[in-house]
């Protein structure tokens, strides 16, 4: 049987973008209204609900368990000439987290 919860979040991001592989510093931790059974495999689904800055944020989801998950906003790279500094005003950020 599966459980789904939904739930929303605001982030923005003050810091440069995150590129080093499991540096979580900058994450912010979500909990799970209702934790999902023990030992449960939970998929997120997030989606960005705003467009408030100019610049297209990239999510980024860490750290998925029974209890919540990490997430943050990472801009989005256009490419090696053209970075973004990573700094991005406040968007409501939906999710969706189902066991699997």
């Amino acid at each position: 049987m599966s459980m789904i919860q939904t739930g929303k979040v605001d982030l923005s991001s003050t810091s440069p973008v995150e590129t080093v592989g499991g540096n979580t510093s900058t994450f912010t931790r979500v909990t799970f209204p209702t934790p999902f059974p023990a030992g449960s495999q939970v998929v997120v689904l997030p989606l960005t609900q705003t467009f408030n800055g100019p610049q297209t944020p990239g999510i980024r989801i860490h750290d998925v368990n029974p209890q919540g998950f990490l997430i943050r906003l990472n801009e989005v790279f256009v490419n090696n000439a053209v970075k973004s500094d990573g700094t991005h005003t406040t968007e409501t950020i939906g999710w969706l987290a189902t066991t699997v």
